[in-house]
């Protein structure tokens, strides 16, 4: 029966590499595990993800105000009233009779 050195040194360095990655996920407690941590990454990430959808809103609305304000300076005014004829309501006349 002989012992494999080499097996053995690859055998413990993945134990170790084990045991440094479950360190780093799960800190100094890693065999408890607590509800509260993940209720609040959930709730950290729900409130970035509102935010950051609040922004593009905004942005959106923003963008949207000046393009109207940048139209209705660019369109020409028009000084003369549209001629509806001669004895005909103009629409929104005809719109409240009804």
């Amino acid at each position: 029966m002989t012992i494999d050195h080499d097996e053995k040194i690859l055998e413990s360095v993945s134990v170790r590499r084990h045991r440094l990655l479950k360190a780093l996920l799960h800190g100094r407690e890693r065999t408890r595990r607590r509800y509260d941590v993940g209720v609040r990454t959930t709730l950290i990430s729900l409130v970035l993800a509102a935010l950051l959808c609040a922004g593009c809103v905004g942005y959106s609305f923003i963008t949207d105000l000046f393009a109207d304000r940048d139209a209705a300076r660019s369109a020409p005014a028009s000084p003369v009233a549209p001629d509806h004829g001669v004895g005909t309501a103009a629409p929104f006349v005809a719109e409240v009779v009804r």
